[in-house]
C-alpha cells in the first residue's frame, strides 16, 4: 500500500484542464474556521500560561474558563468537515497519516491538526463544565488533580500557544506554498492569516466574555491585531506589485480588478478600519462596548478567506509560446 502522492501542476488552460478551478466555499470556511480555532488556543493558552483561573462557578467565555476551548473544538470540527467536503477522494483521506513529508505543507497540516484535539480537549478538562462532570463523574479525579497543580496549567496553556500559532500559519501556507497561483505566491500569508486568526478570535472573546476588565483588555489587543494586519496587507500588496509581472497582475485584481470591490470594502474597510475605529471608541470610553465591532471583524475575516481564495484561482503565470 503506497501512501497518497502530492503533485502541483502550474497549468492553467480551461480547455485542457478544467478541473483546476474547483475550490468553492469549503476551502474558505475551513481557513477560517482554522484561524478562528487558531486564535482561540492562542489567548486561551496565554490566559493559562498566566495563571488566570475562571473566576466564577460556571462555564463561560472568559479566556481561562473551557468556554472558548470547547468553542474552538466544535469550529475545527466544522472546519475539517467542510474541508472533508471539498476532497475528491474521500474514502483515502486515512493515507495522510501513513506519512511525514517535511516539505508538503498538506502532510504538516494533516498533523498539526491531528495534535489540536488533544491540546483543546485538555484546555476543556482545566475547568470542566458541570454537565460533563454529571455525565462523567469518574472524570472528577482527574480535574481535581490537574485543577491543583499549577504547572500542569502553565504547560498546558504553553502547548496551546504553540500548537495554536502552527495551525495559524498553516492556514496561509497551504496557500503560499501552492506554487502555480501568484497571488497566492507570498511568504505574508501565514503571518496574514495568523493574525486574522487572532483577531476574531479577541474580537468574538472581547464581545462574549462576561468580565468588563478582560473586554476592555481584548479590545486593545484587537485592536493591536487589526493594526498589524492592515500593514500585512499593504506590504502584501506591494510585494506582489514589485515582483514578477504575473504577481503584479494579480495583486491588480484587488486593484481595479474584479475583486477590488470586495477587498477594499467588505475586507478592508468593514472587517478592519470601521471595528478598529469603533473599538478605539470604545476603550477610551467615548461610546459603549457593543458587538458591532466584533461582528464585523469576524464577518472581515471570513471575506478575507473567500476573496484570497477565490483571487487566486484567477491569477495565473503567462503562457509559454
Amino acid at each position: 500500500m503506497h501512501p497518497l502522492t502530492e503533485l502541483v501542476s502550474t497549468a492553467h488552460s480551461p480547455a485542457t484542464d478544467p478541473h483546476l478551478n474547483v475550490w468553492g466555499w469549503e476551502i474558505p470556511v475551513y481557513l477560517f474556521l482554522g484561524g478562528f480555532t487558531a486564535g482561540i488556543m492562542v489567548l486561551s493558552g496565554w490566559a493559562l500560561w498566566k495563571g488566570r483561573r475562571n473566576p466564577r462557578p460556571h462555564t463561560t467565555f472568559a479566556l481561562a474558563s473551557s468556554g472558548l476551548f470547547i468553542l474552538g473544538l466544535i469550529l475545527i470540527s466544522l472546519g475539517m468537515l467542510a474541508l472533508f467536503l471539498d476532497l475528491g477522494h474521500k474514502p483515502y483521506v486515512w493515507r495522510l497519516y501513513l506519512t511525514i513529508k517535511p516539505w508538503s505543507p498538506m502532510s504538516w497540516g494533516a498533523w498539526i491538526l491531528l495534535l489540536v484535539y488533544p491540546v483543546l480537549v485538555a484546555g476543556i478538562l482545566l475547568d470542566p463544565p458541570r454537565a460533563l462532570m454529571r455525565r462523567l463523574p469518574s472524570l472528577r479525579p482527574l480535574v481535581e488533580w490537574v485543577g491543583a497543580r499549577a504547572a500542569v496549567r502553565h504547560a498546558t496553556g504553553f502547548v496551546s500557544i504553540v500548537v495554536g500559532v502552527a495551525l495559524g500559519i498553516y492556514t496561509g501556507i497551504l496557500l503560499s506554498a501552492l506554487g502555480a497561483r501568484p497571488l497566492w505566491s507570498s511568504a505574508l500569508l501565514g503571518p496574514l492569516f495568523l493574525v486574522s486568526g487572532l483577531s476574531t478570535s479577541a474580537a468574538f472573546a472581547h464581545w462574549a466574555s462576561p468580565e468588563p476588565e478582560e473586554r476592555v483588555e481584548l479590545a486593545w489587543l484587537d485592536n493591536l491585531f487589526l493594526t498589524i494586519e492592515l500593514g500585512l496587507v499593504g506590504m502584501l500588496l506591494i510585494g506582489l506589485l514589485t515582483a514578477t509581472e504575473a504577481h503584479a497582475e494579480a495583486a491588480r485584481l484587488l486593484l481595479g480588478g474584479p475583486y477590488t470591490a470586495v477587498f477594499w470594502v467588505g475586507v478592508v474597510f468593514v472587517g478592519i478600519l470601521l471595528p478598529l475605529v469603533i473599538q478605539s471608541l470604545a476603550v477610551t470610553h467615548r461610546i459603549i462596548h457593543t458587538p458591532i465591532a466584533p461582528v464585523l471583524v469576524m464577518l472581515g475575516g471570513l471575506a478575507l478567506r473567500f476573496v484570497i481564495v477565490a483571487a487566486g484561482q484567477h491569477s495565473h503565470w503567462p503562457r509559454l509560446s
